[in-house]
């Protein structure tokens, strides 16, 4: 059990037997009374998202998680397959469960996979990762005042806002939360 001082961002409490990550805590103490912690946490299995009002004594409980390495091998219509790194085991996680980040997986890179009752829910891509840009349409001469973009499909596919001097061909780094260019990486 977590103690009310204990309930932080990032840790992972139990719900109704469901996992879920506080996204968000904001602490009130008022005058007399004791105090008050409002968490808004997302449910790991489903996505949704839930708000919670702790008193004082409250206590919360701990979901009992695990995160494992595994290697992405590749995804279908409505799966994304793994490979535990540890047991060699395959599994599949609906693309739905994985969610915005499905668009930055590719064909050998190492993810964290969070387990919640030895059953794979989510998972986590390195914050940063190179990919090659496959189509860029041509900068247009005279159209550089100022901070200008242009959008370009990377190898797994996905659309990012780019820099005009980014071609095809080049190695970009992509921040995975965000979805944003970082850097050139040649």
């Amino acid at each position: 059990m977590l103690n009310f001082n204990e309930i932080k961002t990032g840790r992972v409490i139990k719900v109704s037997d469901q996992p879920f990550i506080i996204i968000k805590t904001d602490h009130h103490k008022m005058g007399r009374g004791g105090a008050v912690l409002k968490i808004k946490c997302r449910n790991l299995i489903n996505g949704s998202i839930l708000e919670q009002t702790y008193q004082g004594a409250e206590k919360a409980e701990e979901a009992a998680t695990e995160t494992k390495k595994a290697n992405f091998m590749y995804k279908d219509k409505d799966e994304a397959y793994f490979m535990d790194n540890a047991s060699y085991e395959q599994f599949g996680l609906a693309i739905e469960d994985i969610g915005d980040s499905a668009r930055f997986l590719k064909e050998g890179v190492d993810v964290d996979v969070l387990y919640f009752e030895d059953r794979p829910v989510s998972v986590s891509l390195p914050i940063k990762m190179d990919f090659k840009v496959t189509s860029a349409p041509p900068g247009v001469k005279g159209n550089s005042a100022g901070n200008v973009n242009k959008t370009v499909e990377i190898e797994t596919g996905a659309q990012i806002s780019v820099p005009m001097f980014i071609n095809e061909g080049d190695i970009i780094r992509i921040n995975t939360d965000t979805g944003e260019y970082v850097e050139r990486a040649n």
